[in-house]
């Protein structure tokens, strides 16, 4: 989410912005912004200001009541008639007409905050100052370069070098669960835990990631934190289901109403069309209430990075960036990549990798970012994969980001490079979307952390660029040296 406040403040910075972001019409979008603002602002100051008369004329009625009383104490009969009737009339004004009214101000308010709100979360972040301008991957530019391509003759594709082996099956996933995925087998599957859990040690024992194993389904409001939701709802799986706990209680208390409403027994009632009518409407209330949707990680960055949603660190725990990994599977629609590496394991509906996530003070975030990408790297070096890194330009980069680094890994049978880690820096996009705080020492206000993910890295991409590099003139795959450990004792080849 943005800074409301800066947007009011300098609304031209935020055109400039989200122009350089690729967001159509940009000056027409701060328009929309500042109208649903003045909406809630004016919403807001009508619901304060009624608020402010119901507590005058509760203060008025006190002061009245007080004099009432004396009156009556001294028996005043005129003055008992005055103050009786500027009670009646002060009682009369902030009763239930007061109330109803400070009610449906207060709901025109929240309404216009939530609409107002939802206009704004379909919005990007904008881009850290040193992001080169562009509209799309050609806009990227080139930092660095690790390792010299391999060049021993034409690479056989990792999909037709499994598939060649026996130990990649898309015929049969296929068949069973459609497009986009696949069956490892033996060796292969073997190698790819191993890529995993070398991720794993990489991350933990020599960078000081802590390993967690989060929830793979988690609720809106986690989507929404880490900028899925609302925007990308269509890229995501999604499971509805019913909570049974919440069904058996909402069906109790539901019926309990109707049988309350018609007294008797159910078997006698069920002859009158109301009462059968009652009880499908209380069924459905019931299906309502017990009625919970999930979504599916698209990464481990939802679940990581939400575990600080809707709390106020210390600085003290924010002294080092707190620094989170974890090996999950990965769920993915991918609806926006229609004929994008159909064939293979490039681009799957289901995957694995390696996230990290770091939690920081704002001031070390650009420091963080260096390092996470760094940290993703060395898997790299150490399995000897050759790879370059790019600085993705304004119109490429992620929605919560506001600066990415690329990494991306040389694949022989293509003869290019491909991506295989994104690392971003978020700033405090997603912790105003989250409501992460922190608090300095000695400090009263509180301030937003910055957030970042990185991969560490995508296991299967990771698996692609092994059997592509470690191929043999016999069609076999040798396995990395830094791999062998976690193979069983004495294989070093795959095939």
């Amino acid at each position: 989410m943005h800074d409301i406040r800066a947007i009011r403040d300098n609304p031209q910075a935020y055109v400039a912005g989200w122009t350089s972001r690729g967001v159509e019409d940009a000056q027409a979008v701060v328009g929309k912004f500042q109208t649903l603002d003045d909406a809630f602002r004016r919403a807001k100051t009508a619901f304060e200001a009624a608020q402010a008369e119901q507590k005058a004329a509760a203060k008025k009625i006190g002061s009245i009541q007080g004099q009432l009383q004396k009156a009556l104490r001294e028996g005043d009969d005129d003055e008992i008639a005055f103050f009786q009737s500027q009670f009646d009339q002060q009682v009369a004004l902030a009763g239930a007409q007061g109330k109803e009214r400070v009610a449906g101000l207060d709901a025109e308010q929240k309404q216009a905050e939530r609409n107002r709100n939802a206009f704004l979360a379909t919005l990007p972040n904008l881009a850290a100052e040193d992001v080169p301008d562009g509209e799309d991957e050609a806009g990227n530019v080139e930092t660095g370069r690790w390792g010299e391509p391999r060049k021993t003759g034409p690479a056989k594709d990792h999909a037709d070098l499994g598939e060649a082996l026996g130990l990649l099956d898309f015929e049969a996933a296929d068949r069973m669960s459609g497009a986009r995925f696949a069956v490892l087998k033996g060796g292969l599957a073997r190698l790819e835990r191993a890529i995993g859990q070398f991720m794993l040690d990489v991350q933990t024992v020599q960078h000081g990631y802590l390993e967690v194993n989060p929830p793979y389904l988690v609720r809106d409001e986690a989507m929404f934190g880490t900028g899925q939701l609302p925007k990308f709802e269509e890229d995501l799986f999604k499971i509805d289901h019913i909570d049974r706990d919440a069904w058996d209680k909402a069906t109790h208390d539901e019926l309990a109403a109707v049988y309350g409403e018609f007294p008797g027994s159910p078997q006698a009632n069920i002859k009158f069309p109301q009462f059968r009518a009652a009880v499908g409407d209380a069924a459905t209330r019931a299906l309502r209430q017990a009625s919970r949707r999930h979504w599916l990680i698209p990464t481990a960055e939802v679940s990581l990075t939400n575990l600080v949603r809707e709390t106020i660190l210390s600085e003290e725990e924010l002294a080092q960036p707190m620094r989170l990994t974890a090996l999950t599977p990965c769920f993915r629609a991918e609806a926006g990549s229609a004929g994008r590496d159909t064939r293979g394991l490039i681009r799957q509906h289901q995957f694995s990798k390696v996230e990290l996530v770091s939690i920081t003070r704002p001031e070390d975030s650009e420091d963080e970012h260096e390092r996470m990408t760094g940290c993703a790297e060395a898997v790299l070096k150490a399995l000897e994969l050759p790879y370059r890194r790019m600085l993705l330009c304004k119109g490429d980069m992620g929605f919560s980001a506001r600066k990415t680094f690329d990494l991306e890994v040389w694949l022989p049978s293509q003869d290019t490079y491909r991506e295989i880690s994104s690392c971003s820096n978020c700033g405090d996009f997603q912790a105003r979307r989250m409501d992460a705080r922190f608090k300095r020492v000695g400090e009263k206000k509180t301030e937003f952390v910055h957030t970042l993910n990185g991969s560490g890295l995508a296991v299967g991409r990771t698996l692609v660029a092994v059997m592509e590099n470690y191929q043999d003139e016999g069609g076999r795959i040798a396995v990395p040296e830094g791999l062998k450990r976690y193979m069983p004792e004495g294989v070093t080849h795959v095939g």
